[in-house]
């Protein structure tokens, strides 16, 4: 089996799109980030990637039918601001750094056959806890990038990731300026603890003011009202588990 195998079931015939990526993660932001924007655009599946780098298995739909892991394109016309756009979603990334290289340079070339001219990369930047309300941090492959996103709410905070970006969406934009592309990687801040639609609902939020696009946001919105209820329940728990003043007495 060769590495990597892409099978395409249409050639859209798309005017210099726009890359989006957003695969699993920190918080899973960039992924649902990314699903929510499928879900509420005329976007049509018009290749699938299945890899060696992915978790040997197979998945099973409601009807018990199996299906390989894979990673989905999808492409979409004259969004927004009349913008093409093509959508790399999935929920696996390569599980080997040298999976990771090879699926996002696969990617990356594929991407250059389309003409594609701009790369943005949704993750999430983990913070270690709760944020009512998340920024949305960024990292671009130019200073002229950066000074466009700012318009558009990004922030760009130095030392902020730290670490740098891992997986997809970072080798992406470092492939990205290799090949003269230009490419951003559009961070929600999230605590790293759970899937969390707040940040996913902040990235989208600055996406769509750069792609001119506007968007029902309802079903991100109530996914995060849930999401802090239960946030709210473990703290009232972790509080009235707090031994009392008396108690502290007791602890040598």
């Amino acid at each position: 089996m060769d590495s990597i195998i892409t099978v395409i079931t249409e050639e859209p015939q798309l005017k210099d799109p726009i890359l989006i990526e957003g695969l699993p993660g920190v918080g899973n932001v960039g992924k649902l980030a990314a699903e929510h924007l499928l879900a509420n655009i005329e976007a049509v599946k018009f290749a699938d990637i299945y890899s060696k780098h992915f978790p040997p298995q197979v998945v099973l739909d409601e009807e018990c039918v199996v299906n390989m892991v894979n990673n989905e394109v999808y492409y979409a016309k004259d969004v927004g601001g009349g913008k093409d756009l093509i959508i790399l979603v999935g929920d696996y990334q390569g599980l080997t750094p040298e999976g990771q290289y090879e699926l996002s340079n696969h990617v990356i070339q594929m991407c250059m056959g389309f003409n594609v001219k701009t790369v943005y990369t949704l993750g999430g930047y983990g913070v270690g806890k709760i944020v009512e309300s998340p920024r949305v941090l960024g990292a671009v492959t130019s200073v002229d990038m950066k000074e466009g996103l700012e318009e558009h709410g990004v922030v760009f905070s130095s030392g902020e990731p730290g670490s740098g970006i891992v997986g997809a969406s970072g080798l992406l934009l470092g492939l990205s300026k290799i090949y003269g592309i230009e490419a951003a990687c559009l961070m929600g801040e999230t605590s790293g603890y759970f899937v969390d639609p707040k940040g996913a609902e902040a990235v989208l939020r600055v996406l769509n003011s750069i792609i001119g696009l506007e968007m029902d946001m309802t079903e991100l919105e109530t996914k995060a009202e849930q999401v802090d209820q239960i946030t709210s329940k473990i703290k009232d728990m972790e509080t009235s588990q707090e031994p009392s003043r008396e108690d502290l007495h007791y602890i040598g």
